[in-house]
């Protein structure tokens, strides 16, 4: 396959590429990640099973989105490609470091992102991924239904299926819509906004693994609270653009369910647990 990857990129670059260094990369999803290097050029490789070739396709086109539509760094599409049994990915390497981490500058280049508002609905042109779980992206003009039904109650249905049911979904659906806002302005969301998805380069900051609709902004901000906050001076950053509204902590809790729903149904374990006791307070 490494031979084909090697073409493939060749044909991108209009000049013979062939790597020299190969190193694996940790990574948490089933996608196996891979830096390749000669003394010219560096690429980052996803490799998977030939059937996530859809997976793959979409997650470029979300990044050709962000790169149109926002001021992130974020790496270009080489080529994509597939054997009989594997599939890959190839971007852009972007050097990354732990230094000169303007977090401030994040968090204003995200709320330049969510001000835009040049969609009038909610949702997207096609349905994408968040990790390896298909996430459908059905347009809604309401942002309750849109969220309610084609975040949490998918999810809480792909959890049923495998025998797990945590909540009535009909009437767990019903009792979160009156709690989510009716009057949002669609923002374009990178989908799976947390620490382990930024990084900085030169001091600019970077993002990866986007799962792009557009929604409420709040979904952004939440889910980069859920696991590991960013530091104060990214939400400093943020608010200094475009200020949070009254009542985001409480919407906080309803979209922070949605990521503990996907790890749910991708880990179990723990997760299972965290989602339970997060439904839980969403009753009280």
């Amino acid at each position: 396959m490494w031979n084909l990857v090697n073409q493939y990129i060749s044909d991108a670059i209009h000049e013979h590429f062939e790597y020299t260094r190969k190193t694996q990369l940790p990574c948490n999803a089933h996608a196996r990640l891979f830096k390749i290097e000669n003394d010219h050029h560096s690429y980052l490789v996803k490799v998977d099973h030939v059937q996530a070739l859809e997976r793959f396709e979409c997650e470029a086109r979300n990044h050709d989105t962000l790169i149109r539509d926002s001021d992130f760094l974020v790496a270009d599409t080489i080529t994509i490609g597939s054997s009989i049994e594997f599939c890959f990915l190839v971007l852009e390497w972007l050097e990354t470091t732990g230094e000169l981490e303007d977090w401030f500058s994040c968090g204003t280049t995200l709320a330049k992102l969510h001000a835009r508002h040049e969609q009038q609905m909610y949702g997207l042109e096609e349905d994408n991924y968040f990790f390896d779980l298909a996430q459908p992206n059905q347009w809604h003009k309401k942002w309750e239904v849109f969220f309610a039904e084609e975040r949490i109650a998918w999810q809480l249905q792909l959890l049923a299926e495998k025998g797990i049911k945590l909540v009535d979904i009909d009437q767990f659906v019903e009792h979160i819509k009156p709690m989510l806002p009716h009057q949002v302005a669609p923002s374009l969301l990178h989908g799976h906004f947390w620490r382990g998805n930024i990084a900085f380069a030169q001091g600019k900051p970077c993002l990866f693994c986007p799962s792009c609709y557009y929604g409420d902004r709040e979904v952004d901000l939440a889910s980069s609270e859920l696991f590991a906050p960013l530091p104060h001076a990214f939400y400093e950053g943020y608010d200094s653009i475009y200020p949070r509204l009254d009542g985001y902590e409480e919407r906080r809790r309803i979209y922070q369910l949605y990521p503990l729903l996907c790890h749910a149904n991708m880990f179990a374990g723990d997760y299972l647990k965290q989602a339970a006791s997060h439904i839980e307070t969403l009753y009280k």
